[in-house]
């Protein structure tokens, strides 16, 4: 229990480092486009397969219930549309930016720290909060909302294709029911959640990576430990913040 307060502080300590490391001059700039084209082009790929695939399943599955509740083929394009928007889009997205990005992550952060690369950097008058940490968390907090939309976009088209060649639904009834019970409060509901996944992901990537101990071994051990922890709070953030935003009025 002692170990776990310990790590808890030293992750808030952290995430103060880089939010005044954030304000400070210079923005290194190259480093922050760099990994937006890392994070955000590089992972487009499977975030769409992924997306695509899941806006299938869900045009298939419920259509599927409707044909037996209601014997028809009803409303697939709203549940589709808001299981994406508010919940699937952002927590689809982040798990595998978790499984793609943040791995890699602490992988090179702490491959540094073992090799005493970090060290050097604080002789050589460096911060490596700056120079390493505030640009991927800067860009990872950027990219994963607009993942989040494109995502959304592909798998709601998935979701229309299997309408339309499974279920005989034209396009302008599908779009019709994506769109009618659709308000501006849930798109930012889904918005919000990535904002805050990304920002979450993110430090705690950093803060395994920059930690590590042990060599080798080590790395492989920050590495499990980011992708575990992230994805328990990704699954256990998400409940809390959906309560939030529903008692703030956001979706």
């Amino acid at each position: 229990m002692k170990k776990i307060f310990i790590g808890l502080g030293e992750y808030f300590l952290f995430i103060y480092e880089i939010i005044v490391s954030s304000f400070l001059p210079p923005f290194e700039k190259q480093i922050f486009i760099y990994e937006i084209y890392k994070i955000g082009v590089k992972s487009l790929p499977v975030c769409l397969m992924t997306s695509f695939a899941v806006g299938m399943v869900l045009g298939l599955q419920t259509g599927m219930s409707s044909i037996s509740v209601l014997n028809e083929p009803a409303y697939i394009g709203t549940v589709v549309t808001f299981s994406l928007v508010k919940e699937l889009g952002p927590i689809l997205t982040a798990v595998v930016l978790v499984g793609r990005v943040a791995a890699a992550i602490t992988a090179e952060i702490g491959s540094m720290r073992v090799t005493e690369q970090i060290d050097a950097m604080y002789t050589l008058g460096t911060d490596p909060i700056k120079y390493l940490i505030v640009p991927r968390v800067l860009a990872f907090t950027i990219v994963i909302p607009i993942l989040t939309i494109i995502s959304n976009i592909i798998g709601i088209t998935g979701g229309g294709i299997i309408s339309y060649l499974r279920f005989d639904i034209p396009s302008t009834i599908y779009i019709r029911d994506c769109l009618d019970y659709l308000y501006l409060n849930d798109f930012f509901h889904g918005l919000i959640k990535s904002v805050i996944f990304g920002i979450m992901i993110s430090t705690i990537a950093c803060y395994k990576g920059f930690y590590t101990e042990g060599g080798a071994e080590g790395v492989g051990r920050a590495t499990t430990s980011c992708v575990v922890m992230s994805i328990v709070c990704l699954l256990i953030g998400d409940y809390f913040l959906s309560s939030l935003l529903i008692a703030l009025g956001i979706g």
